[in-house]
């Protein structure tokens, strides 16, 4: 598969398969971001998520609602970012709130960070958002159209690794879940 092979248009069905790849790209690339965020922040590294491996799966979650809440919106860079945007932040606000008011977890708080432009509570700020909205226009326009690609040309390596993926996601969260209990 070459890059410039892609048709980055072509009208692709959502699958299941391409859903589970854009979820474990978002869950990586959020705690990529959010490595590089907090080294600026705090001026040191610090492992962020809840579970071990290098994935925090909001923004995987984040990552599928996108692809699905954008899909029909893709001629329009611009209303996939504010979509986005918009999509992210509720998501992120809701998250937040209930975790805070219903479990009594704080997972990350704006209050106490840089940028913190329009900060709602802890939850959200204009920061994430715009981010949010961004790595989108990345997520719809490059990503999504190579794991496509990679799906209709039935990589079976690709697909095995990305099983692989899977399994290990699945089995760290379980862990993360027990250890946070």
């Amino acid at each position: 598969m070459r890059i410039r092979d892609i048709d980055w248009m072509k009208e692709r069905q959502i699958t299941p398969l391409l859903l589970v790849m854009v979820f474990l790209f978002g869950g990586v690339f959020g705690f990529l971001y959010e490595e590089v965020f907090y080294r600026i922040d705090l001026g040191y590294f610090v492992k962020r998520g809840t579970t071990f491996g290098p994935w925090i799966p909001i923004y995987g979650f984040g990552a599928m609602l996108i692809v699905v809440s954008t899909e029909k919106l893709k001629k329009s860079p611009f209303l996939v970012f504010l979509t986005a945007g918009a999509v992210s932040g509720i998501v992120e606000f809701l998250t937040g709130y209930i975790l805070f008011h219903r479990l009594g977890i704080r997972l990350w708080d704006y209050n106490v960070e840089i940028w913190n432009w329009l900060n709602v509570g802890g939850y959200v700020c204009l920061r994430s958002v715009l981010f949010f909205g961004v790595s989108a226009l990345f997520l719809k326009y490059v990503v999504q159209p190579v794991f496509c690609q990679l799906i209709d040309e039935d990589h079976q390596t690709a697909i095995t690794w990305l099983k692989l993926l899977a399994m290990l996601f699945i089995i760290d969260v379980i862990g993360a879940f027990f250890k946070l209990m």
